[in-house]
């Protein structure tokens, strides 16, 4: 994945792709735009930025096949965790029993209040 963050919380997620994740590589942005301010900053990122942040990317050496191999991985484990079973599937199901339980409370306390 290559980052090209503008604003916001952008920044803090290329942080996540490039130094926890470690599957991509920046394309050059230093700083945020201000909204409202973007046609006074101009070209932050070159022609050639992006074509270096494609080759790194596209890169067969050792740092490109890890950072695949990492894709990979972690490519299984989001699979997993939406899987039948997994974390993702449990905890929506979990969701979705807390709130027909408090539905079901709801509509006790209200007939009660209703007699």
């Amino acid at each position: 994945m290559i980052t090209w963050p503008v604003f916001a919380e952008q920044f803090i997620n290329e942080k996540l792709v490039l130094y926890v994740l470690k599957t991509g590589v920046r394309a050059g942005i230093e700083s945020p735009i201000h909204i409202g301010n973007e046609e006074n900053v101009g070209v932050q990122v070159t022609r050639n930025d992006t074509r270096m942040a494609i080759e790194r990317l596209m890169d067969e050496g050792e740092e490109g096949q890890k950072r695949r191999k990492r894709a990979k991985e972690l490519g299984k484990m989001a699979r997993k965790a939406v899987d039948k079973g997994g974390s993702s599937d449990l905890n929506i199901s979990q969701l979705i029993k807390d709130i027909k339980e408090k539905i079901q409370l709801e509509n006790q306390q209200n007939s009660i209040t209703d007699i």
